[in-house]
């Protein structure tokens, strides 16, 4: 590593945020504050420490746009940026901008950004989709928001796609799921650097977790997304009115008129899971619904899901999502008064 970006705690460190176009503000305000306030608790504990924040433009133009509506004039945008840089986040993407020609020289610079002159590079949501593009992601372990994993699996064979964590780190790489999972990145980047004292500190400031509970799967449908007309979407109905009886391939596949071993087949073909493993998953679904939006007891959401008895219902969700029933109702009860018989599964 260069000496010149060569940094320990009693240093300032150079941090830029590249605000892509088309972002959530949170994308890469909810980092920017959280080094913004780390340096002020820095000055206030006394030390010489800190960061000096840049939020740059990916374009020459220096103009950002949100999906707020609001347009952004940066003081730089990202190649002017001639002093070290300690840590580079790239923050959201904007998909319709993404292969226009006013990037390429965005682009361009990003594949000279490396372990020698930028000690942390890391990215927010499809920030993650830019870092692929310049090639640093290739070989490399890395998240993005849930909704986009697939997507930059299939355009980034080379990337090893996470899509559970709220953040991951690959090396000098650091990549964070979805809108606030920058903020989960930031503070720990803030840990690593000045210890847990500060970053908790920061995180009391901002009210936020330290360390959230909980994983990004959550947030997802466990469940494929598939193409219309398709075997799952024809039984979808006939599976949620049955999910409280035994499921299996025989019953299945006689309700289709088809053989079981036709129907394993074709529904493998069409949705990527064997039946077993689809219909598990369409119970945690369902069950999560009842949790969300009801306040059935868990003994009875286990039984109208078909996952047994509590039990097996909490090893079911911990394989699935990485939390109990329990947990999970407490973390994503709906906050609005609802009636406890829930109808809409």
């Amino acid at each position: 590593m260069n000496e010149s970006i060569t940094v320990n705690n009693q240093q300032r460190k150079q941090v830029v945020i590249v605000a892509m176009s088309g972002n959530m503000l949170l994308n890469f305000a909810g980092p920017a504050d959280v080094f913004t306030n780390a340096d002020k608790c820095l000055s206030a504990s006394g030390s010489t420490a800190g960061y000096d924040v840049l939020i740059a433009s990916p374009t020459m133009d220096k103009k950002v746009s949100t999906t707020t509506g609001m347009d952004m004039l940066c003081q730089y945008c990202a190649m002017e940026i001639t002093t070290p840089i300690d840590t580079l986040i790239v923050a959201g993407n904007d998909f319709q901008a993404l292969k226009k020609p006013e990037y390429a020289d965005f682009y361009k610079w990003l594949t000279i950004i490396n372990q020698n002159n930028t000690r942390r590079i890391g990215s927010v949501c499809g920030g993650a989709f830019a870092l692929a593009e310049a090639g640093l992601l290739n070989g490399k372990k890395a998240t993005t928001h849930w909704q986009l994993s697939d997507r930059l699996k299939k355009e980034y064979p080379l990337v090893e796609v996470n899509n559970t964590a709220f953040y991951t780190t690959d090396g000098h790489i650091y990549t964070s799921g979805g809108v606030s999972s920058g903020i989960d990145l930031a503070l720990a980047l803030v840990e690593e650097d000045h210890g847990k004292d500060i970053a908790i500190q920061v995180a009391r400031k901002i009210v936020f977790y330290l360390s959230r509970p909980g994983f990004q799967v959550q947030f997802g449908n466990l469940l494929p997304v598939y193409e219309s007309p398709n075997i799952a979407e024809k039984l979808q109905g006939w599976l949620l009115d049955n999910l409280h009886e035994q499921l299996d391939v025989t019953r299945i596949a006689e309700h289709l008129n088809m053989s079981p071993r036709n129907f394993t087949r074709v529904f493998h073909k069409q949705t990527g899971l064997p039946p077993a493993k689809f219909i598990e998953k369409m119970r945690v679904e369902t069950a999560r619904k009842y949790l969300e939006n009801t306040d059935v007891a868990l003994e009875n959401i286990a039984e109208k899901c078909g996952l047994g008895g509590l039990v097996s219902m909490r090893r079911t969700f911990l394989r699935h999502l990485m939390t109990t029933p329990s947990d999970y109702r407490r973390a994503f009860r709906t906050s609005l008064k609802v009636s406890s018989q829930y109808s809409g599964v």
